[in-house]
């Protein structure tokens, strides 16, 4: 007669197991479908994905991948190993892999004390990420001109200083670079915290220091769309473990990142309520590799472009963009301003016409949500809900802020961003490629400009 549960041994007091084994077994979450769904996105062929498949069907997947940062099972997660990367390569003591540039900007901006009732000065030209970040943040962006390297104007920025400002928002634009120097003079010289939007320019230096290293945070775009980057992804560069606390604790969901993730906090301030921007594994491993390629792909194009633009005459009715380093920055653009719309228009079409792809945006362009007066989540002073903080935030009225936003606030940004002509340049050109551009350049523009010795140079 079998014992009742009352009178059998606990397993503790020397009794049997009432599991003693686990015979059912399934197919891994994450196997082989999924991996040829990854395989996929390479573009192999029929036959070559077959054989993958045949490959991956005979090996033992166990339980599966696991793609998240946490609990991986490795010794270095390729989260981690992201971040180590990109601790060697700056130079800088912290790193943070997360999901997206906007979010290692929301994240930095949290970190730097942006919240309601202070304002964050951004360049009028730029993605429309940072100030949009900047509102995520609490905060109000204000704008300030850009000077012919499309770059935050230093002479431009102390006007908008109030004792409501806390950061300057620092871009680089499109391979450029901003000239940090002297930005960096004018934030420490009124104790503000600078943010570098060094999401177009990975790997670009200015007078031999990497961009996203002399400000407070280094905010970057691994992603697709960028130089540097398989996905969406994204990187936050730190200085202080203060600072590498306060942003984890935006981009963590408030502290999972933490030695005992639920612990009450350690010091004040501490934890508050953040969100989720972490990096997935996927993700990671792609960009571990991409970082890895990072200097050689921007040497690639600044090497181009400075064969082209040493080839390059200099004409009294074109001004080229600032460049405030020539070696250092990425240079994956080559950017002139003619002097006016109309002749723009005709040396625009004759490069083309030549075999040089470029653009240029004149007055009757759509609209772009790189120049401020364009932004039109921020510039029609919207939010979600009726309240709208923060840029009718009391705290911020109460303060003396004003969030007013329209075309004719920068000058400089409207005309040099209808006015400037851009060629797209391939880190892969040749040194042949080169001097066909560069003689393209100089047959246009000799055709319909004059000559000068003594005009603004290309370096």
């Amino acid at each position: 007669m079998k014992k009742s549960y009352t009178q059998q041994k606990l397993a503790l007091q020397g009794g049997h197991q009432a599991v003693g084994s686990i015979g059912g077994r399934g197919k891994p979450k994450i196997g082989v479908e999924e991996f040829m769904a990854v395989a996929e996105r390479f573009g192999f062929s029929k036959s070559a994905l077959k054989g993958i498949r045949d490959a991956i069907k005979s090996e033992d997947l166990g339980r599966g991948a696991f793609l998240a940062n946490y609990y991986s099972g490795l010794k270095e997660s390729k989260v981690q190993a992201f971040e180590r990367v990109a601790r060697e390569i700056f130079g800088s003591k912290y790193a943070i892999g997360l999901s997206s540039g906007t979010g290692a900007l929301h994240s930095a901006f949290a970190a730097a004390g942006v919240g309601p009732g202070t304002e964050v000065i951004c360049p009028a030209i730029g993605f429309f990420a940072t100030a949009s970040a900047v509102v995520m943040a609490g905060g109000v962006p204000v704008f300030c001109d850009v000077d012919e390297s499309l770059s935050m104007d230093p002479k431009d920025i102390e006007r908008h200083i109030t004792p409501r400002t806390v950061a300057l928002a620092p871009t680089c634009v499109m391979g450029s670079v901003p000239d940090m120097p002297a930005i960096m003079k004018i934030a420490r010289k009124h104790k503000l915290k600078v943010v570098e939007d060094c999401a177009q320019s990975c790997g670009a230096k200015v007078k031999n220091k990497f961009v996203g290293t002399y400000g407070d945070f280094g905010c970057f775009s691994i992603s697709a769309y960028k130089i540097v980057g398989g996905g969406e992804g994204g990187l936050l560069l730190t200085k202080t473990k203060r600072e590498w606390e306060r942003a984890n604790c935006m981009s963590e969901g408030g502290g999972l990142w933490r030695p005992v993730r639920f612990a009450r906090p350690r010091y004040d301030g501490e934890l508050f309520c953040g969100t989720n921007y972490r990096m997935s594994e996927l993700e990671a491993a792609i960009d571990e590799v991409q970082l890895k390629k990072m200097l050689a792909v921007v040497k690639r194009f600044n090497t181009v472009k400075q064969r082209i633009i040493s080839k390059l005459q200099t004409f009294r009715e074109i001004r080229p963009q600032t460049l405030n380093d020539t070696k250092g920055e990425v240079g994956y653009t080559l950017r002139f301003f003619p002097e006016t719309i109309e002749l723009g228009r005709r040396i625009n079409d004759a490069l083309r016409a030549e075999g040089i792809g470029c653009g240029m945006r004149g007055l009757d362009a759509p609209p772009d949500w790189h120049i401020y007066h364009d932004m039109f989540p921020l510039t029609e002073v919207n939010g979600p809900v009726p309240e709208n903080c923060a840029l009718h935030c009391p705290t911020y009225l109460k303060k003396g802020g004003k969030a007013v936003y329209q075309r004719g606030d920068c000058p400089v940004a409207d005309d040099l961003h209808a006015r400037g002509i851009s060629i797209s340049l391939n880190q892969w050109y040749t040194a042949t490629d080169c001097r066909n551009i560069a003689a393209g350049i100089n047959k246009v523009l000799s055709a319909y400009c004059t000559t000068d010795a003594n005009a603004k140079p290309w370096f």
